[in-house]
């Protein structure tokens, strides 16, 4: 991977599974060493607290020796919904998000800051609360 010079001519192996024009499967190899993540998060422009609020559990998980992250992964949810001809996998999803639809292994939904939202262009407009008559 090169990290001083022009980002696009890093690569990344990655790769997906469709089926009927339905992704039922993807993998990659993830960035496994400690010293080209750093570089990454600083290329990013993501400061040591952000990387640490962010993604502290991934980066941590390398310091308690697991292994480097690659493989298929089978959406086995997806794969059954596609089968069935049906459009929503939500029916089929074996470890769904808890009744507070919050994820505790990654924190999720976790705050968004308004950097990341413009970065990638969006903007959120709060509706004007209702007054009570």
């Amino acid at each position: 991977m090169m990290l001083g010079g022009n980002l696009k001519d890093c690569n990344a192996e990655a790769y997906d599974l469709v089926l009927n024009g339905v992704e039922i499967g993807g993998g990659s190899i993830r960035i496994h060493n400690p010293e080209v993540q750093e570089k990454v998060f600083r290329l990013l422009g993501l400061t040591e607290e952000q990387v640490r609020t962010k993604f502290g559990f991934f980066v941590d998980a390398f310091k308690y020796g697991a292994p480097p992250h690659g493989g298929l992964a089978f959406g086995l949810d997806r794969v059954v919904a596609t089968m069935e001809g049906e459009e929503s996998i939500r029916d089929y999803i074996a470890f769904p998000k808890n009744t507070s639809a919050s994820s505790p292994m990654d924190q999720c939904p976790s705050e968004v800051d308004l950097q990341q939202l413009q970065d990638i262009h969006i903007s959120v407009q709060m509706p004007k609360t209702a007054e009570k008559k």
